[in-house]
């Protein structure tokens, strides 16, 4: 089960849509490890399989460096301000609000074209 996991979110993540998305639920619903923990490996996967993909994006010239930059920037910034905050709250609490973000994510993603 672990391995399908990780082939799944291995895809997603290549394609640029987000491991996490299947991931992080996978992880809660089939092992034994909390909201928090699960989290924590997404974030690990989420190093080599973003270096990875990020050779053969650049290779395909797909990356905008200019629109980058700024992006990578603040997102370190609110990274450590969203892991710190991520770190205060409940697992449960923390478990309903990634719910929320992906039911979200999912209408949006239908209604858009």
């Amino acid at each position: 089960m672990i391995f399908l996991i990780g082939f799944l979110s291995g895809i997603l993540s290549g394609m640029g849509i987000g491991g996490g998305s299947i991931l992080i639920p996978s992880l809660i619903f089939f092992t034994d490890i909390s909201q928090h923990q699960a989290q924590g490996i997404n974030l690990i996967v989420f190093v080599p399989a973003a270096i990875s993909a990020l050779f053969i994006h650049n290779k395909n010239k797909y990356i905008e460096y200019k629109l980058a930059v700024p992006i990578i920037i603040s997102g370190v910034i609110f990274a450590l301000i969203g892991s710190l905050l991520a770190s205060k709250i409940s697992p449960d609490y923390l478990r309903n609000i990634f719910a929320i973000f992906l039911l979200i994510v999912g209408i949006l993603e239908l209604k858009s074209k």
